[in-house]
């Protein structure tokens, strides 16, 4: 069996072990964005299946795009494209791509939960708009910087592990 690589909470609830995970109440559906360049880092090794897995447990994905910037390598995005989610490319900083994309999930009639795979504490306000307009939100982030304000804001959080480990060889 394979070991679960993340922890979903539902905020108020209690930490659950692995082999009990919360049950849904319905498959919600979902869409999903991803930052690529805070989340899907070398030292963090999360795979984007982990991510999908998780989010599986709280409905169905029904819009999935992941946001890389030109740096991104053709390894990264052809295992984006092969995980069934959408690759968008930009030149830049990827944080002005990521709001617009959340602002237009925030609009789609067919989708019920937004999930935001990010670190970064500079999408509070979509959250807050997010639930503002009535939809729940998921983040998804790993450790070290994963922001405590984005975590209290959400509705669920999903705390992926990170495989590295120690970098360093283990000295």
């Amino acid at each position: 069996m394979k070991e679960a690589l993340f922890k979903v909470l539902k905020r108020g609830e209690k930490e659950v072990p692995p082999e009990k995970p919360p049950k849904p109440k319905s498959k919600r559906s979902i869409g999903l964005i991803i930052d690529g360049p805070n989340i899907l880092r070398k030292e963090f090794w999360i795979k984007l299946e982990d991510i999908v897995e998780a989010l599986d447990r709280i409905g169905t994905i029904r819009v999935a795009k992941v946001v890389l910037n030109q740096y991104a390598p053709q390894g990264l995005i052809e295992a984006v494209v092969n995980q069934g989610l959408e690759p968008i490319i930009v030149a830049g900083d990827t944080d002005v791509r990521i709001a617009i994309e959340a602002m237009e999930l925030i609009y789609n009639s067919d989708v019920e939960v937004i999930a935001l795979a990010t670190r970064d504490a500079d999408f509070l306000p979509i959250i807050n708009e997010v639930k503002r307009k009535g939809k729940e939100t998921i983040v998804i982030g790993v450790e070290p910087g994963f922001s405590v304000a984005l975590q209290n804001a959400a509705d669920y959080v999903i705390k992926m592990e990170s495989k590295g480990g120690d970098l360093s060889g283990g000295k």
